[in-house]
């Protein structure tokens, strides 16, 4: 059995790396770009309906406004009650859920593919024929600033999160927080609502993706019935936002909380983003992040920070280049027991000059292809994965031919264009560096702690 599924697996591989995904690809003539990708081991579809407006696109002083119709697109219609369509789903032993970033907003359903008519109907109109009553949006915005309060004000990691955004963004919206800034989120209205409902949401602003047990006919024919009939917007504004000055100065938070368990360094380097038709900068980068810390055993700053030295119990980064405008490259640092912050970021600061000097160990560039091989190979075999990621970049302005041109392009990435990418991305002067630590009650000098969120009626939707 063993021996089959790796077989299985390495085909999908082959035919991903030949671009013969099993992928269709049309656009309704009310500008609709649809999506359909075949899995047929499985009698279940998942759709998802991905609109190309995020919180990035709001208006400054009404933070918020694109998670929150998120939450009201689950009110009803002429048509259908409020609540509806997430009963019918689960009635039908399915699941359904949304989800807000900067650049999209998206919402799918999974469920049995002879269903996959009864979400279809459901989806389509909501899209032009959302109502919202007037007590409708009042407990939806209580909905959503209890959601802070619990994801966000009561954890210090996420208000720190927040703040280093905030430090590294001065002009882009990307360091605004997606859920919103809590003074702002609440004088959100009806009618701030509906005029992003009105604004942005419209067929020839979104991109339906299908993915399952379905073959591209039967989706074609039920997108034409039941999206086809939505009327186009012929006013929806361009993604123009404001952009990133260069950064001149390193930056650096002192964040203090009662809450944090344990003291961490965070850094984040202002990073470029990865670009439709033009994706090799971010592929080194990807390939980079993945050398210096992807690995907790084998990376290059684990290995020089947690094992040869001690300084650090564990070290790690980040990089994810599927963005429209810049966007960051992340390192987090937790420090031994008796390594104060200051001498662990000074250890950090040694170890990523030394990687910038020696260059990258053949052999483990070599490690680090085959696992980003393995993980492309992984990914294939995760229908919804797929359609996310199918989504995702479509939403962000890239092409069926971007997606599929990935693996190729991370493969063909070499020590040199790492190395180029890393002595451009690790630059001080475009850095955020943050000490997240408990406040230290013996100096009368230092900051006052986090203020805890007060408590609120738990509300669950």
């Amino acid at each position: 059995m063993l021996r089959a599924s790796l077989a299985a697996v390495f085909a999908v591989f082959a035919i991903g790396s030949a671009h013969a995904d099993p992928v269709s690809h049309f656009t309704l003539p009310n500008g609709l770009e649809t999506v359909v990708i075949e899995d047929h081991r499985a009698p279940v579809v998942v759709q998802m309906v991905w609109y190309k407006t995020g919180s990035a696109d709001e208006q400054r002083g009404k933070s918020g406004i694109a998670h929150f119709l998120e939450h009201l697109m689950f009110k009803g219609t002429d048509t259908m009650a409020a609540g509806e369509l997430s009963k019918t789903v689960s009635a039908n032993g399915g699941s359904d859920n949304a989800f807000t970033s900067y650049d999209y907003t998206a919402y799918f359903q999974r469920i049995a593919a002879d269903r996959l008519e009864l979400v279809m109907k459901m989806e389509a109109d909501r899209m032009r024929n959302l109502k919202i009553s007037p007590d409708d949006w009042k407990t939806e915005r209580e909905v959503i600033l209890e959601e802070r309060s619990q994801r966000t004000d009561s954890d210090p990691g996420a208000l720190y999160g927040e703040q280093a955004r905030a430090a590294q963004y001065l002009n882009s919206p990307y360091g605004t927080p997606v859920i919103g800034w809590r003074q702002e989120m609440e004088g959100l209205t009806r009618d701030d609502a509906l005029a992003w409902y009105n604004r942005f949401y419209a067929p020839n602003n979104a991109v339906l993706v299908v993915a399952g047990d379905v073959t591209p006919d039967e989706v074609k024919a039920l997108a034409e019935k039941y999206y086809g009939p939505l009327e186009p917007s012929s006013d929806i504004p361009p993604r123009l936002r404001p952009q990133e000055p260069p950064q001149l100065a390193a930056r650096r938070l002192d964040f203090r909380d009662d809450r944090v368990a344990q003291p961490y360094l965070s850094r984040t380097y202002l990073a470029p983003e990865r670009n439709p038709g033009d994706q090799k900068q971010a592929a080194a980068l990807t390939v980079l992040s993945a050398i210096l810390g992807g690995n907790a055993q084998t990376s290059v700053l684990s290995r020089k920070l947690v094992f040869d030295r001690g300084d650090a119990i564990y070290v790690s980064t980040s990089y994810d280049g599927m963005s429209i405008d810049k966007t960051t490259f992340a390192i987090s640092l937790m420090p031994a027991p008796d390594v104060s912050l200051p001498d662990a970021e000074k250890a950090l600061d040694a170890a990523l000059a030394e990687f910038l000097k020696e260059g990258i160990d053949t052999a483990q560039f070599e490690r680090i292809r085959a696992q980003v091989r393995a993980s492309q190979i992984y990914q294939q075999d995760n229908t919804q994965g797929l359609a996310r990621r199918y989504g995702e970049a479509l939403a962000s302005g890239f092409s069926i031919e971007d997606v599929q041109d990935w693996p190729d392009i991370l493969m063909s990435v070499t020590e040199d264009d790492v190395m180029a990418a890393a002595k451009s991305l690790l630059n001080p002067a475009a850095s955020v560096t943050g000490y997240i630590t408990k406040p230290d009650r013996s100096d009368p000098a230092a900051p006052p702690s986090a203020v805890p969120a007060s408590a609120g009626q738990e509300v669950v939707q």
